[in-house]
């Protein structure tokens, strides 16, 4: 099937579920209503890429009728919008195959990310620090939203682990490749004999589920309330009003303790509880098509070392596609779209390659 009848199929989806939206009894069903709006959302970009290479291509067809015409002038300017037009529709074509390409359902989600120092000691909860103001400056930059759930500090400063969400359309998108451990070589801050010391940090990012994608039955969990951990003097907490869960059917933990009311943290352990729920649906998933997961960009599993961080040369390497960046300090400030946007070009490469 060619690109232009795929889009003409699209095209009909768009239309009816236009329709759809002004039906009395879809407004009346939330969920129904939701799910429609999320996929016409979806295609629209499609759509008006569409409509666009349509009117181009319209264009070129009036134009062409204008070609044998016996007024030069008419005849110069029908020639000048012809080959403008033909010139324009091969890169549309280009961009309509991209838009066309199957779309992570995740892509437009808030993201949970977790951050845990690996080996490395103290080195490895301080990179981890790092790596969490690195994140909060590019959301920051990017005008999202970071909310800090639960975090483990020690006494000079660092993570032992952190988690965080991070709130913003399109957040998943940016956020997806950075899971996996992150290694770093550097003379550490504790280290007086100027040696270079390699540490890892481990980052998952977790899409945020919707109510809708995972039902939790309350039987099945376990609620306790604690207080905050920390590294001691002002960090502790006197109430308790932290929370731990405990999902009995998985045995998966989760801790809130960043709010003030052990009700708000009880709601935000929920959300992390269904990520990581939600995040072992899509690897079971996933899984069945595991050709499919190597020949991407990363298989995001956790224990895939996907980037180092080399201080003494200035320089961070993203494994999986070889790219590097000479700008460390800047990268740790935030500027990190560089390396983004290479790794969903050569996501996007590997796609097309597939679909081919």
């Amino acid at each position: 099937m060619s690109v232009t009848d795929k889009l003409k199929g699209v095209e009909e989806r768009y239309l009816a579920i236009e329709a759809s939206l002004g039906d009395p009894a879809v407004i009346s069903d939330q969920a129904e209503y939701a799910k429609l709006m999320k996929e016409y959302k979806g295609l629209t970009p499609i759509i008006e890429k569409y409509r666009e290479y349509l009117e181009v291509e319209s264009a070129m067809e009036q134009a062409c009728e204008l070609l044998d015409s016996s007024d030069a002038d008419l005849r110069e300017l029908a020639e000048e919008e012809y080959y403008s037009s033909k010139d324009k529709l091969p890169a549309l074509i280009d961009e309509l195959t991209v838009l066309l390409l199957p779309r992570d359902e995740n892509d437009s989600k808030n993201v949970i990310i977790e951050i845990r120092a690996g080996a490395g000691g103290e080195e490895a909860a301080l990179f981890a620090s790092v790596l969490y103001r690195m994140y909060s400056m590019y959301s920051v930059a990017h005008r999202f939203k970071v909310s800090p759930m639960s975090m483990n500090e020690t006494e000079l400063g660092g993570f032992r682990e952190i988690t965080f969400m991070i709130e913003g359309e399109g957040a998943y998108s940016r956020f997806k490749f950075e899971s996996g451990v992150h290694r770093v070589q550097r003379v550490p801050e504790t280290e007086s004999q100027g040696r270079i010391h390699t540490s890892t940090v481990t980052v998952a990012v977790l899409p945020e589920a919707e109510d809708v994608e995972i039902e939790i039955n309350p039987a099945d969990i376990i609620m306790e309330s604690c207080k905050s951990s920390g590294a001691g003097g002002q960090h502790i907490n006197k109430t308790e009003s932290a929370v731990r869960l405990t999902h009995k059917p998985t045995g998966i933990i989760v801790e809130c303790q960043q709010e003030r009311s052990q009700l708000q943290n009880r709601e935000k352990a929920l959300q992390m509880l269904k990520a990581k729920l939600y995040d072992i649906k899509q690897r079971e998933q996933t899984d069945k098509i595991a050709s499919q997961r190597k020949s991407q960009v990363g298989t995001g599993d956790r224990s895939e070392r996907i980037r180092t961080y080399n201080y003494p040369q200035g320089r961070i390497t993203d494994h999986r596609i070889g790219f590097s960046i000479f700008t460390m300090e800047s990268f740790l400030n935030g500027d990190i779209d560089a390396m983004i946007d290479a790794l969903i070009s050569a996501d996007t490469a590997e796609k097309l390659k597939n679909a081919e």
